[in-house]
């Protein structure tokens, strides 16, 4: 179960506020939206969907629109009745409805953190289901080759999708970017006075790395990742210290702060291949745009004769 607790901690949508809410089993409420012709999902079937984790306050914990991916499992023997496990054996491809889960019997029996910002019965999940392949009678490798085909198209979907995303994101913010020779599109927001950074040289930074959608998925500002969920107390929130132009941190990220002064701010949008392209990273998915906003700190020259600082961690 610790499985589907990790994919939905990553998205579910707007149906979750419906009334008429049917009794499942346990304490299990659900609504369905969509009904459609087909099995039902049984254990040990492959399962793609949508999904998105409310309280009953209507604060969204995770939704996989945020990634614009598809959240992945096989569905195992429920935990206990009317978990999400249950919940999923109600439908079919295609379908789509919103259940209400016991929060109690999820950090009990699942292990699940208690939600800080809820004290009510139950958490929310709307989910779609995408696509369906059933384990049925299929040995082990023609399962598994059934998935991995799956998979490849989806990943070449998001290949060949990347661009237009892009350019969607560009439309819809009304921006008017410069793009570099690699690709880069930058919009400088503030501008800053005196020389540009140059390779050898670190910049201190304050940053917010955003996907397309708007969801913050890390950030040098304390007041940033606690409005947005990701605030860490066991890390400092301060200007990320970087020597650019040495390969410390993913390539847009570097070009782009090459291109500002100091007292710069700037909004950097980075294709995937200057990004974490095709192997994706913690919670970012291959093929996946990156937006930065920068705020460039202050700009420390490399000093005459030295030799190249070492380069700093990259990001997260």
């Amino acid at each position: 179960m610790k499985k589907l607790v990790i994919v939905l901690g990553l998205a579910v949508t707007g149906l979750a506020g419906c009334k008429n809410f049917e009794k499942g089993e346990g304490d299990m409420l659900y609504k369905i939206h969509t009904d459609k012709s087909g099995e039902t999902i049984k254990e040990g079937d492959f399962v793609a969907f949508k999904a998105i984790e409310k309280t009953e306050g209507d604060s969204v914990l995770y939704s996989s629109y945020d990634y614009d991916r598809p959240s992945l499992l096989v569905k195992e023997k429920s935990v206990f009745k009317g978990d999400l496990f249950a919940a999923l054996g109600l439908l079919s491809e295609g379908d789509s409805a919103t259940f209400k889960i016991n929060i109690d019997s999820m950090v009990q029996k699942m292990g699940r953190p208690q939600p800080s910002d809820t004290t009510k019965k139950y958490l929310v999940y709307t989910i779609k289901i995408d696509k369906v392949i059933p384990k049925g009678k299929l040995t082990d490798s023609l399962f598994r080759g059934k998935i991995d085909a799956f998979l490849k198209t989806e990943m070449d979907q998001a290949k060949t999708g990347e661009a237009n995303k892009v350019k969607a994101y560009v439309s819809a913010k009304s921006l008017k970017p410069t793009v570099t020779a690699t690709g880069l599109n930058y919009v400088v927001t503030t501008q800053g006075s005196g020389p540009k950074a140059n390779p050898g040289d670190t910049v201190l930074v304050n940053y917010t790395g955003m996907f397309l959608s708007g969801k913050v998925f890390d950030s040098s500002l304390a007041e940033v990742a606690k409005k947005n969920g990701t605030f860490n107390p066991q890390r400092p929130y301060e200007p990320l210290k970087l020597p650019v132009g040495m390969n410390g941190s993913i390539a847009g990220f570097e070009e782009g702060l090459m291109l500002l002064p100091k007292g710069a701010k700037a909004t950097l949008i980075l294709p995937s291949s200057l990004a974490y392209g095709e192997q994706g990273n913690q919670g970012i998915p291959p093929f996946t745009p990156l937006i930065f906003e920068v705020d460039v700190v202050n700009i420390i020259p490399a000093k005459a004769g030295s030799a190249l600082a070492p380069a700093a961690p990259a990001l997260k």
